[in-house]
């Protein structure tokens, strides 16, 4: 049975790392009071200043290095004069001179499902490295927008690349999206990802 179209993608989500559920691997990052929106499963980026931002779509060439997959933060709300907690960073509600907290999986063995775009990955694509596009998160549920980008750059050997496609997803048989082609659900590991990469920001 062919694949639909999923109603919203949602990110990457943890398959398997060296930790365990629900806190897999995990590690504390810090987000600037006034970075953009990131959504739980959004790739996110390095910066120069020490910060993680969210995450930039893959391009043709030259993509950016990623820092890890994005699982919640901690920050001082202004508007509720408390600690929150989140799977997602509203991008606002914290005093200019605070830092949020964020998590990150960055765990170079760490896999990942994610949602292909409409151009697909088959098994030949297997072993290539993979882009994403991120998308538009869900601030209903704090949920990532992201998926694999195939339509823009084509499965292949490009170093720069932040994944790898380790398997299709194919278990339960029947389900939607375990069929490949377009909108196959992808199994992929790190590639382009600070904890492998010897490149400074």
């Amino acid at each position: 049975m062919a694949n639909t179209a999923p109603s919203a993608y949602n990110g990457f989500q943890q398959w398997s790392g060296n930790g365990s559920a629900p806190t897999y691997e995990q590690i504390a990052v810090r987000i600037a009071y006034n970075a953009s929106a990131i959504y739980y499963g959004d790739p996110v980026n390095p910066d120069s200043s020490g910060y993680v931002v969210k995450g930039v779509t893959s391009a043709s060439s030259s993509n950016t290095q990623i820092a890890g997959v994005f699982v919640g933060c901690k920050y001082l709300s202004v508007s509720q004069k408390r600690t929150v907690w989140s799977n997602y960073w509203p991008g606002s509600d914290v005093a200019s001179t605070d830092v949020v907290e964020g998590y990150i999986v960055n765990d170079p063995n760490a896999k990942f499902v994610a949602w292909s775009d409409a151009t697909g990955v088959t098994a030949s694509d297997i072993n290539n490295n993979v882009g994403f596009n991120i998308g538009s998160g869900n601030a209903a549920n704090g949920i990532s927008g992201a998926y694999i980008n195939t339509a823009v750059v084509s499965p292949g050997t490009d170093s720069s690349l932040p994944f790898r496609v380790v398997a299709l997803l194919d278990n339960p048989p029947g389900v939607n999206g375990t069929a490949s082609g377009a909108y196959a659900k992808v199994i992929v590991a790190f590639n382009n990802v600070s904890t492998k990469q010897l490149t400074g920001v």
